[in-house]
């Protein structure tokens, strides 16, 4: 009986989901509503497809009706494609909507610039027939650009790998030819895998350039090799992923990181804006202690899912530098090196996740498994980590800290003129030397747990306002602008801003 049963209801349901539909409607009369009439699918790159858009079409009336006809105008030809009501397509017959009711339609494009005259590439979306036709818009850019893709075996087709020291790595990408050292203005940049910079040569970013990366992708300054990034005040250059849309506009962790390998030498970086990766930087290697690694000065750095800037024993010199939103660390200066930081704003309000460790992390060892997967730990020298009119800011208690593993190495810091935000609540740092502020000699004239007073942190917008007490608290420095150009020879305020009145 038990089985009849199941039997029973087994056939029921069969017959219920063969039925078309149980409800009669009349066609529709032209009076469709839309959620928009005009569907924006932002800017994408020749090539790339788009983000995918949605338009809602509504049913106002009390009977349920069927669209003769959705079709694209520019029909089977047309860049678009679409999905109705869980249909993909382009030309779409008899569609139902309930009365009082609503249907999606989603929309997609990939366009190739060198087969259309207008890089503003447009369609609609004709809905029914005759008089009672109804019509959206759709609107894209598309943007030319030049494209580095790593290589292929001809016959397996299988992407090619770098080798790095020697050795084959799992890293997908290849070094750059001669001719692509020089990344200018004329065309963003978009690059797919790992970009490498070969030995004894120099990549130039040029003012104004876009760099877009691709998933798991990046740039890699190999060993003996060089980047040099020089925008200036007026021409930034930028590097982010490279979803365009707007939707894409603040996802972190869109790409992978500018790896600054052991032995790169002479790095510099000027007017930069660096977004929406896993690390913004990687740099590797003290190289040598008395030349920087990397000279870095007003320069941006916002939103990477792990660090802003991940230093492993190295040497970097740093003004007028604004790190934001890290899920980590603003900055991870580790295993010891040199370090000199003057006029940065260190700001992290992560807001996707929980954060464990504070916006700027220093310390002097590190930690990996040997042979016999047991875990090792060596300290380096921290040669010297000054930092001078800093703010270090975020919406973490510990904002600012000092991490000394004691072996008699050397550990030496000088903190400035520096605003920082330190609340041990519950007394775990009490008696630790390193973040003794009131009696410890190497902090001078450092204020704790101002106000900042920043325009907007949840939009890395870390401009200081005129409540701010960083005011007129820092001391000169041979760099008398600050990171918009603003001249702070007399009275310059701590950070990498001069204040302004706020609207």
């Amino acid at each position: 009986m038990r089985y009849f049963l199941t039997f029973l209801i087994c056939t029921a349901l069969i017959s219920i989901s063969s039925c078309r539909k149980d409800f009669s409607t009349i066609l529709s009369s032209g009076n469709l509503e839309f959620s928009k009439d005009t569907v924006f699918l932002d800017t994408i790159f020749t090539n790339i497809g788009s983000a995918t858009y949605n338009l809602k079409v509504y049913n106002r009336s009390n009977n349920a009706i069927t669209i003769p006809r959705i079709q694209l105008e520019k029909g089977a030809s047309s860049n678009y494609r679409l999905n109705v009501d869980g249909i993909p397509g382009k030309d779409f017959s008899n569609i139902d909507i309930l009365a009082k009711d609503s249907i999606y339609v989603f929309i997609e494009t990939t366009v190739n610039v060198s087969t259309e005259t207008n890089p503003l590439y447009t369609d609609r979306i004709l809905f029914d027939n005759g008089n009672n036709q109804q019509d959206v818009d759709l609107v894209t850019l598309v943007e030319d650009a030049t494209f580095i893709y790593p290589g292929k075996d001809p016959i397996t087709m299988k992407i090619d790998s770098l080798t790095l020291d020697g050795k084959p790595t799992t890293i997908k990408g290849r070094f750059l030819e001669p001719k692509e050292l020089v990344f200018s203005k004329t065309k963003p940049t978009v690059i797919y895998g790992y970009a490498a910079v070969p030995a004894n040569k120099t990549l130039t970013i040029e003012a104004g350039a876009r760099v877009h990366f691709h998933d798991n992708s990046g740039l890699i300054i190999d060993d003996k090799a060089t980047l040099k990034i020089n925008g200036t005040l007026t021409e930034k250059v930028i590097i982010e992923g490279d979803r365009l849309e707007n939707s894409f506009s603040d996802v972190p962790g869109q790409w992978g990181a500018i790896w600054m390998r052991a032995g790169s030498t002479n790095n510099e970086i000027s007017h930069a804006q660096i977004k929406n990766g896993i690390i913004g930087i990687l740099i590797d290697s003290i190289g040598n202690t008395s030349t920087p690694t990397l000279k870095l000065q007003n320069t941006e750095i916002y939103n990477h899912s792990n660090y802003g800037i991940l230093a492993r024993e190295t040497n970097i010199e740093a003004h007028n530098v604004v790190i934001g939103a890290a899920g980590q660390a603003s900055l991870a200066a580790t295993a010891g090196g040199t370090y000199n930081f003057t006029h940065s704003t260190f700001a992290n309000y992560w807001n996707k996740g929980l954060r464990q460790l504070p916006a700027v992390l220093i310390n002097n060892f590190f930690t990996y498994l040997d042979d016999n997967k047991q875990e090792v730990i060596e300290t380096r020298n921290l040669i010297e980590a000054n930092f001078t009119n800093c703010i270090f800011d975020g919406n973490n208690n510990v904002e600012f800290l000092l991490d000394r593993l004691d072996d008699g190495g050397m550990f030496n810091y000088t903190i400035k003129n520096c605003m920082i935000k330190f609340n041990d609540t519950n007394n775990s740092f009490e008696g630790i030397a390193e973040v003794d502020f009131e009696n410890n000699t190497n902090y001078s004239n450092c204020i704790l747990n101002g106000n900042p007073n920043f325009r907007n942190s949840q939009k890395e917008d870390f401009i200081i306002g005129e409540k701010s007490d960083a005011i007129n608290k820092a001391i000169a420095t041979p760099f008398t602008t600050d990171i918009l150009g603003i001249n702070r020879t007399s009275s310059p305020d701590i950070g990498a801003y001069q204040h302004i009145t706020f609207d």
